[in-house]
């Protein structure tokens, strides 16, 4: 993939990089505080979106269009670029939730979710996708 003409695919991609590898560092940890639980739920949203920010990147530069993040998601899914479609709209929908709704039962949940089913999926797309740039 030829991504010499725009830099930015690059600088987004070293940014999702970090923010995967703060995921990384804090997901397996036991986390007993709300600040703790705060803390991986926005290292997520961050990931998560800088993920998709990416995943565009790259479908883009092999001459998909795609409009929103869940085609993004669809897209990247089709082309095989990401493994467990579905889980990634689950994620689309939980990272959605967490900006309306605190609630501890959801919250405890959440990281749950994020330690067990997304991180997973981000650790995927990374490998995939440090074979690119």
């Amino acid at each position: 993939m030829d991504f010499q003409k725009d830099i930015r695919p690059q600088q987004r991609f070293d940014n999702f990089k970090k923010s995967y590898q703060l995921l990384e560092k804090y997901s397996s940890l036991e986390l007993t505080s709300e600040i703790e639980k705060a803390g991986l739920i926005q290292f997520f949203e961050i990931t998560f979106d800088l993920a998709l920010k990416v995943l565009k990147d790259y479908l883009e530069a092999q001459g998909y269009i795609v409009k929103s993040p869940r085609e993004t998601i669809k897209q990247a899914y089709q082309i095989e670029v990401i493994d467990d479609g579905h889980v990634w709209i689950e994620a689309l929908s939980s990272r959605n939730l967490t900006t309306h709704t605190y609630d501890e039962q959801f919250t405890e949940k959440f990281v749950q979710d994020i330690q067990q089913v997304y991180f997973p999926l981000f650790k995927s797309l990374y490998e995939k996708l440090l074979e690119e740039y």
